[in-house]
């Protein structure tokens, strides 16, 4: 079954298929027409693949499960096997670094504090930088070992300096999850280690994800192919091997264990529009590439991000026993909607707003809606709100303005 979100299925059809029938057909027509027409015959043919949109069933995805999210308005545009709950090895560390760039930008932590390496951080099996006990490094270095070379031990130090337990941690990533919506989800430590009851979904592993790459500091890490730690005496390389292959690649993670196969959560940006494509249970790091590449390629390919201009047709809505007699209003004007290329100018929106609401009014209270429809379909909404706060008429209110008037020189 193929999934395109609400999309209408769209035409099926390759690049080389379009080509090889094109040879065809113009091997025959050489031999009843002109060297000149043949010509301008096979360069129409050739126009064919630039017209033809691919379709994407879950057949052409190899993995047990995968999702394609645009990272900006959180538009599934593909999934299989969606919210299959699976173990997602390293793809943990996505919400471990979550939590880090919270901490870092609250100022909590900073680049520069010296992490020391607990014995329990200093155990941990699997990939790691060999952290030994009493090992310090920068939180910057810990991160990058983290992102890069997807060290367990690293993981869980900047975990234990954080909340001073990876046990707290791990409640603190949960508590995350839960707000994101993360309904599939059970962390069980802060690595990815395989652990019985460890489990996400591709859909909540794309959640994530889009939470991390808020924090754009995140991608100076994510992106580095190659680094080194200790001084240079240690190299690090990164697991991500779309990063030497893949034009527009911005990171994430990537995990393989025992239970979880292969795993990978990739993003990448073109033109303006970012994309993640989570690839869980590959049976192969090759497996999750290809299947990561073929999701990002169909996105890139077949879908465009608009901005909306949501300020058109507001107008201040009356006050009733208000203050004031009316309030201005606002809305949301960094919304963006996920198209499929070419369909933008069919995307219709309609305006309701109240004629009045009454007193009081609270900054940020709901008076209307802009809804966006596509070949009928509604896509999307966006809360129309107060802009200011109104205060009911009263007594004391209008005393308070008399006497202002009375004592204004």
């Amino acid at each position: 079954m193929t999934k395109h979100g609400n999309w209408l299925p769209l035409v099926k059809g390759t690049v080389i298929q379009r080509m090889t029938e094109g040879l065809h057909h113009w091997s025959k027509a050489t031999k009843h027409i002109g060297k000149k027409t043949a010509v301008l015959f096979f360069s129409v043919l050739l126009l064919i693949p630039c017209l033809t949109v691919s379709a994407l069933g879950e057949d052409d995805i190899s993995s047990p499960a995968a999702v394609l999210m645009d990272a900006d308005s959180g538009k599934i545009l593909f999934e299989k096997n969606a919210h299959d709950q699976r173990p997602c090895a390293s793809i943990t560390k996505v919400m471990t670094l979550t939590l880090v760039m919270e901490a870092l930008d609250s100022g909590k932590i900073r680049l520069d504090d010296v992490v020391t390496t607990s014995a329990h951080a200093a155990s941990m099996g699997g990939s790691d930088i060999w952290l030994e006990e009493g090992e310090q490094m920068t939180v910057d270095d810990m991160i990058k070992a983290t992102a890069v070379a997807s060290a367990n031990d690293a993981a869980v130090a900047l975990a234990e300096f954080i909340n001073g337990t990876e046990d707290d941690f791990v409640a603190a990533m949960n508590e995350k999850a839960k707000s994101l919506g993360m309904k599939d989800t059970v962390f069980k430590n802060c690595n990815g280690l395989d652990e019985e009851g460890h489990i996400t979904s591709a859909y909540d592993v794309a959640l994530m994800s889009r939470e991390l790459i808020k924090h754009r500091k995140i991608i100076d890490y994510t992106s580095i192919w190659l680094d080194n730690l200790r001084g240079g005496e240690t190299q690090i390389v990164n697991t991500n091997k779309l990063l030497r292959t893949y034009d527009g690649i911005t990171g994430l993670k990537t995990g393989t264990t025992g239970d979880a196969g292969s795993c990978i959560s990739a993003t990448a940006e073109r033109g303006g529009m970012s994309l993640i494509a989570v690839v869980l249970g590959a049976d192969s790091g090759t497996a999750r590439f290809k299947d990561a590449a073929t999701l990002l390629d169909y996105g890139f390919a077949n879908f465009e991000n608009t901005s909306l201009d949501l300020s058109d047709e507001l107008y201040p809505v009356a006050v009733d026993n208000g203050m004031k007699d009316e309030v201005d209003v606002i809305c949301d004007d960094s919304a963006s909607l996920t198209l499929p290329k070419g369909e933008k100018e069919k995307l219709k929106r309609s305006v309701t707003i109240e004629e009045s609401v009454p007193a009081p009014v609270k900054k940020g209270d709901k008076v209307g809606k802009i809804t966006f429809t596509l070949n009928g379909d509604e896509l999307a909404s966006f809360d129309i709100i107060a802009a200011a706060d109104v205060e009911k008429k009263s007594f004391g209110s209008l005393f308070a303005i008399l006497w202002n008037a009375l004592i204004k020189p």
